[in-house]
């Protein structure tokens, strides 16, 4: 393959948006999903509409054996990958002490450590090539504490953190890490998480952005090498407004919206 982007979670919402964008401009792609039908389709689409060479990875990363799957695929593939695009995830709501423990370990091993092994493997070869570019997908959640919401926006917190630092170790080595913030997008994560009538969601002053904005928000900022962008002005406001809001204030706050219903 050429030069090649892996994206995971490159099936659907912001990933699928990033996957057509990156491909727009010439990257091979390895896209990797869980649902292998999904992936058939998307590399479908792509292939007839740029030419470009897809490959896919049917791959779940609540599993921890899945990352090294995904390097050892790139490897076996001959894959120079230019750009990762951590942007896999999912979340959960309600009272942690009354959420399914298994499934809250999950979201860590996805959110948090999957992109962790994934940003490291990956890292050493863009380090001693001099060239690439990582992209993950945080949340404005990352600035501050979500009651409701806790193991979620803790593991966001973790990835804008993360993503700042290594920024700083590498940007000296021809290498980019670009932290992505969206706030609330329509996706099927609200779905998945069972938030669908937060007060989060019916926020006239904060309407839902379309993945495909948020998408090119992220990827411009990607190619520009930029540390850390959120997605939309009214995103960017809210975030900021947490450094001079009193914590408790904050946390009450995003109790009452992180609410269901």
């Amino acid at each position: 393959m050429a030069k090649t982007a892996i994206i995971t979670g490159g099936t659907v919402g912001i990933g699928y948006e990033l996957s057509k964008l990156i491909a727009a401009d010439g990257y091979d792609l390895i896209l990797v999903a869980r649902n292998e039908k999904t992936l058939k389709s998307v590399k479908k689409e792509i292939e007839s509409s740029y030419r470009v060479q897809v490959e896919t990875l049917s791959a779940d990363l609540s599993d921890p054996k899945a990352p090294k799957k995904i390097f050892d695929f790139a490897k076996k593939s001959k894959a120079v990958v230019e750009i990762l695009v951590n942007n896999a995830g999912f979340g959960t709501s309600g009272r942690y002490d009354r959420m399914d423990l298994e499934k809250e370990m999950d979201m860590i091993q996805v959110n948090v450590t999957a992109l962790a092994e994934l940003t490291h493997r990956f890292l050493q070869g863009m380090v001693e090539r001099k060239s690439g570019k990582i992209l993950n997908v945080a949340s404005t959640s990352s600035f501050q504490p979500g009651p409701n919401m806790a193991n979620y926006y803790a593991g966001k917190a973790y990835v804008l953190s993360f993503s700042e630092a290594v920024y700083e170790d590498v940007k000296d080595d021809g290498v980019t890490v670009t932290v992505l913030c969206p706030g609330p997008t329509k996706t099927e994560f609200f779905e998945r998480a069972d938030i669908t009538k937060s007060k989060l969601l019916n926020n006239p002053l904060a309407p839902m952005m379309s993945a495909q904005s948020v998408a090119k928000i992220g990827y411009d900022a990607l190619k520009k090498g930029k540390p850390v962008v959120i997605a939309g002005i009214f995103n960017w406001l809210l975030a900021q407004s947490v450094r001079f809001t009193p914590r408790f204030v904050v946390r009450k706050i995003a109790k009452f919206i992180n609410q269901n219903g």
